[in-house]
């Protein structure tokens, strides 16, 4: 009989997506903001502290030194500019997820891969299909030119014949597209379901690492761009990977999100075509329009994708409204810091925006959010507002503050290294950006008003003066 003041065992409840535990049953986790996430879990049948019986280990543990380096060390997958966010190649054992949009180029991309493994590799490759038939992957497969003996392929949506298939195959690469449409029979719900994303990803990382089997996982975006699924999803996969891209444009962007065996900030270049998708090792020319004479309105920076700098075309159009409230549209800029660039060119440089429409964008599709990109805004709104063009050699770089000042951006001479390259031989840049390029003819501006002067003083000129 238990004691009288003992008292009875409470149910517990958590959150599916992230795992928090509460008191009680709430309609919303306090946690992650999910509706209709929190689980009851089995009330404990004991209070105590529970005891484990000590068993076997799998393997001894062995002093550090003397631990087999060779089984950690990455593959290439025969995509450099995917190796290059992989951080050289797939682990064995590793497993990867790959999360994008519908129709962005995954499963282009992942075919070229196995086909790569296939064709480079002692070990097959198998691309298990949840999404689509064998005939429409085998289509893709002959348009892009990634038929192999050693490429399997299989179509399938049971996790049990998934495995199946890799005990007959054996391959050296596995890849799943998609774990949302994958079911285990031991877990309850629906495909896609949080208990089925979560009981699929979690047999097949068991199954990567008892194996040494990298896995490649195509996962689903929500609207936010975040992977669709509970959140736990990201933290039991090794690798994270986010595949960007805009349908009007050819560029694709590979960018590493987690990454436990290398550099989590890099970003791979990829370009989309009819035969497939082929990398761009040098893709500052996709963001660029080289003219011999400057065009009112444009200016160019340097951004830093990852470790990677790019440079970087800014566009303006500036015109008379009639409208009480004149139009800000903004493409490919973020939209907040080019609202803040146009009141403090307005209230600081004097460039008269308040009765104008103003539209900027990027060329080529490119998403430049970076403060770095502020002085070329500025510049380009008041090339466009008072019809000056910029010389064509001139690269901007600088954040914009809101008293006017031009602040220095990290890795400057990195940057500027990377313009020198491409054919530009002057910049402006604020105050202490440190070593920069012997070949660059640097102009120091403190603050707007001298990157404006630069402007009307130097106006008109060609890549020739």
């Amino acid at each position: 009989m238990p004691p009288k003041n003992a008292r009875a065992a409470r149910p517990a409840y958590r959150c599916a997506e992230c795992g928090h535990e509460v008191a009680k049953w709430l309609g919303r986790c306090p946690e992650c903001q999910a509706w209709g996430s929190i689980e009851e879990l089995a009330a404990p049948t004991r209070t105590g502290r529970a005891l484990v019986a000590a068993g076997a280990p799998a393997t001894p543990a062995r002093p550090i030194a003397q631990v087999d380096v060779e089984t950690a060390r990455a593959r290439p997958t025969g995509v450099p500019e995917l190796d290059r966010v992989l951080g050289g190649g797939l682990v064995p054992g590793a497993v990867v997820l790959l999360a994008g949009e519908p129709g962005v180029g995954k499963s282009t991309l992942l075919l070229e891969v196995t086909h790569r493994w296939a064709a480079h590799d002692d070990s097959p490759a198998l691309y298990v299909t949840g999404e689509e038939s064998a005939g429409q992957v085998r289509l893709r497969a002959e348009r892009t030119g990634a038929l192999h003996d050693a490429l399997y392929l299989a179509a399938e949506s049971d996790l049990g014949a998934l495995l199946g298939h890799v005990d007959a195959v054996r391959p050296g690469l596995l890849v799943v597209d998609s774990v949302q449409t994958m079911q285990s029979p031991y877990a309850e719900g629906t495909p896609g379901g949080v208990t089925q994303v979560r009981a699929v990803t979690t047999a097949l990382v068991a199954l990567a690492k008892e194996r040494g089997l990298p896995v490649v996982l195509v996962g689903h975006v929500t609207k936010d761009g975040s992977v669709a699924g509970p959140r736990v999803l990201e933290h039991l996969v090794d690798v994270v990977l986010h595949f960007e891209g805009d349908r009007h444009s050819t560029l694709r962007l590979v960018r590493g999100v987690k990454n436990r065996f290398g550099p989590a900030d890099e970003v791979g270049c990829f370009e989309l075509r009819d035969d497939g998708i082929i990398g761009v090792p040098d893709p500052s020319g996709l963001f660029l329009t080289r003219r011999d004479t400057g065009v009112p309105g444009t200016a160019v920076t340097v951004v830093v994708e990852g470790k990677r700098p790019l440079l970087a075309e800014v566009q303006a159009l500036v015109a008379g409204s009639g409208l009480a409230t004149p139009r800000r549209a903004v493409s490919g800029l973020d939209s907040a810091r080019v609202a803040m660039v146009l009141a403090v060119l307005e209230r600081r440089g004097r460039v008269r925006l308040g009765d104008a429409d103003v539209f900027t964008a990027t060329v080529g599709g490119m998403r430049v959010v970076e403060p770095a990109a502020d002085l070329a805004v500025a510049l380009a709104v008041a090339s466009a507002a008072r019809d000056l063009p910029l010389p064509p050699d001139v690269v901007a770089l600088g954040e914009v503050g809101l008293a006017g000042e031009v602040r220095r951006v990290a890795g400057a001479g990195r940057r500027l290294a990377e313009a020198v390259r491409l054919g530009y031989t002057r910049a402006l840049v604020p105050p202490d950006s440190g070593p920069l390029p012997p070949d660059l003819r640097a102009v120091v501006v403190p603050h707007l008003g001298a990157a404006l002067r630069f402007l009307r003083d130097n106006a008109g000129e060609t890549a020739d003066d």
